[in-house]
């Protein structure tokens, strides 16, 4: 029977380590078998001088490398206590050498990343970064850019007009200024010139809204860059040098660009932009011999409208275009987004999914 006496304190203590929730209740195992008076392994470690040669021979080294063994477990489990956060030193079946799983902190949305490299390259290129309201009146957001009142971007199904409250002065309705969501982020260039003499370079980023169906590459709201360039000789000789500049910092290599004729009441003449495919090289096939869907085995993507400022905007911002010359340029931030991380579709950047966002 005293034989067993050694396995039997063993099972019972490391059953109260093991079940002990915090440090006061392992010290009262411990005191519990390990005290100096009353300690159950004490008490059997002084006993030993009193048993037969046999039994002591048994039992005594048995019961020392029991008490080393405890010492240690102890010391171990009062550590792993030392090692928990405040408050959650009362919890138990935690191993703290275990790695804790890795806590989302957030991340960029590629929008933001590609506005920030477009700013800080054009800054880099001496322009000066303006923003403006997203609320705006009829007269920046059209008059002003010689969009004339029977132009098809007036229309309800492309513009978000707001309605205003009417204005009671002397029993007579007196409406306030039409008021709407921009549709581009070009009434800027009036509100900046109205306040500031050429020569000057600015961009401008922010976001617009257009009342249209949505698919894979249109939405309500979007992201633009707009860009004005103003002085005594400012020709397209110095857009073409800009915008050629831009790209290859923007990716990274030497593309060609190609001007095309087109219309844009803003400006004139007028121009659409192209670059060369940034992923089949202009080849319009990929090195495995299948067509490029990138640019739709063109060799080009579309990227920007752009022209000479029109002289009936100077006008409206008080210059005199015989005298003041430049160009302006527009490019959404998306469509630089979607070419440059091959995404398929814009409905991705505003559908709140964390499995997107979390690959930037």
């Amino acid at each position: 029977m005293r034989n067993n006496i050694v396995e039997d304190i063993k099972a019972r203590v490391f059953k109260l380590i093991k079940e002990a929730k915090d440090v006061k209740s392992l010290e009262e195992a411990r005191v519990k078998f390990l005290g100096r008076k009353e300690g159950e392994l004490t008490k059997l470690l002084r006993s030993l001088k009193d048993l037969p040669l046999a039994e002591k021979r048994k039992i005594g080294p048995a019961a020392n490398a029991l008490r080393k063994e405890l010492e240690a477990l102890l010391v171990q489990k009062l550590e792993s206590f030392k090692a928990l956060p405040a408050g959650r030193q009362s919890k138990i079946g935690i191993d703290v050498t275990m790695p804790g799983k890795k806590v989302f902190r957030g991340g960029v949305h590629p929008i933001t990343l590609v506005e920030k490299e477009i700013r800080e390259i054009f800054k880099a290129m001496n322009f000066s970064v303006m923003e403006g309201p997203e609320v705006e009146s009829e007269y920046y957001n059209f008059d002003a850019l010689n969009i004339p009142q029977d132009h098809p971007a007036r229309d309800m199904w492309d513009t978000f007009w707001l309605r205003q409250n009417e204005v009671k002065s002397q029993k007579l309705k007196v409406k306030s200024e039409k008021l709407l969501l921009r549709t581009h982020t070009s009434p800027v260039q009036i509100r900046y010139m109205e306040i500031h003499k050429p020569p000057f370079q600015i961009i401008v980023p922010g976001r617009v809204f257009r009342y249209e169906a949505t698919d894979a590459s249109h939405e309500i709201n979007f992201y633009q860059v707009e860009g004005l360039m103003v002085g005594k000789d400012i020709s397209l000789a110095n857009f073409k040098f800009v915008i050629e500049e831009f790209f290859k910092r923007l990716f990274k290599k030497n593309l060609k660009i190609r001007l095309r004729p087109s219309y844009f009441p803003f400006v004139e003449p007028g121009l659409e932009v192209d670059v060369q495919c940034v992923r089949c090289g202009g080849r319009a096939r990929l090195p495995d011999g299948q067509g490029c869907n990138i640019c739709k085995e063109s060799g080009w993507l579309e990227v920007m409208g752009a022209g000479m400022v029109h002289p009936r905007v100077f006008e409206a911002a008080h210059y005199n275009p015989r005298e003041w010359q430049g160009f302006a340029f527009g490019l959404g931030l998306e469509r630089i987004a979607m070419i440059q991380y091959n995404i398929p579709d814009i409905r991705l950047f505003y559908s709140g999914d964390l499995r997107f966002v979390k690959q930037f």
